[in-house]
Parts: C-alpha cells; structure tokens; sequence
C-alpha cells in the first residue's frame, strides 16, 4: 500500500475528551528518558545499543522527527488537556510486515498514568483520524504476544487479532481494524 502525500493530511493537535496531541521535538528528551527507566513499560521493547536512558530517547524522539520528514507518519506527545502533563506518545507509523506496507497505531504510556483509559482513548483517536482522512482502509497494531496489556487495548478500540507472526525477530500477534 503507498500512502501519497499524506503529510499533508497528518497532524498534530488532535484532541479527545482528555487528550490533545502535538508533534514532538527535541525538548522532549528529557521528559521521554524517564519513560525509559522504568523497566516494565519497556519490557516488551526491541533491545536498544545505548548506555544510558537519555541516549534511548534522544534517539527515539530523533526517529520520529525523522518520520515526520520522511513522510512516515510518527509517534506524537498525549498531553492532558486537564493539567499539561505529558503522558505518553500515540500516533500512526509506516510499517513493514511480512513484506507489506502497513499503517499501525502505536502507543506508550507513562506507567504512572496507566490505568487511567489513556491508550485506549488516544489510539482511537488516531484511528478516526486515518479513516476520516482516508490515510488506510485498515489500520494495525504490532504488539508482542505476551504484551496482554496493549493486546487488550488493541480490542477496547475494535481491532482484532488477525495472526501471528514474526517482526524484527519476534513473536508478535497483528490486530487489525478495517475501515467501516
């Protein structure tokens, strides 16, 4: 599937009930390692070749300032409209599994907010987003066939478990939601 000049459809400031989005950046790094010190909200993760949590994030923030300019989709901050705090990070990738372009929704939250409806609430965000946009007729989730939390994130939203497989050398479950 090729996906043409969506970058021009793809946006930041989306806003939910609690949920407001905006494009991440370089100020960010800071906020982002702290996610990465905890090591259960990262368990399921590829293994990353850095020391320490601040090279994790700067390298993780810098690939998604790097989809946006490759047109690629990309991570973007959830902030709580409520409060501002930065909660995590949602928003559409560019995949490849099983040799076909994918568009997946992705999402990280700050374990101290897990619990609180947020993953649910900003993927499903993003997922109107794409179909209201006609970004994809169907929209994925690559999540780790022991990740039970995303995996029912994944079906609070509609999407459901197409197969398993593997990507990037691991065992995975695909999820998928066509467009209704």
């Amino acid at each position: 599937m090729k996906i043409d000049n969506f970058i021009y459809h793809y946006r930041d400031n989306l806003k939910s009930e609690r949920l407001e989005t905006r494009f991440l950046n370089i100020n960010d790094i800071e906020i982002w390692s702290d996610f990465f010190r905890d090591k259960e909200a990262v368990q399921y993760f590829l293994p990353f070749e850095f020391s320490t949590n601040k090279e994790i994030a700067e390298y993780w923030i810098k690939s998604q300032l790097k989809r946006y300019d490759e047109n690629q989709f990309g991570l973007q901050a959830l902030i709580n409209r409520k409060n501002n705090n930065f909660i995590g990070q949602c928003g559409l990738i560019t995949q490849q599994v099983d040799g076909i372009e994918e568009v997946e929704v992705g999402y990280h939250i700050m374990k101290k907010y897990w619990g609180n409806g947020f993953a649910p609430e900003a993927a499903k965000l993003f997922i109107e987003f794409a179909f209201e946009n006609n970004l994809s007729k169907s929209i994925i989730s690559i999540i780790h066939k022991e990740n039970i939390k995303s995996q029912k994130v994944a079906l609070k939203n509609g999407l459901r478990r197409e197969k398993e497989t593997k990507w990037k050398n691991i065992n995975v479950y695909i999820y998928r939601i066509e467009k209704g």
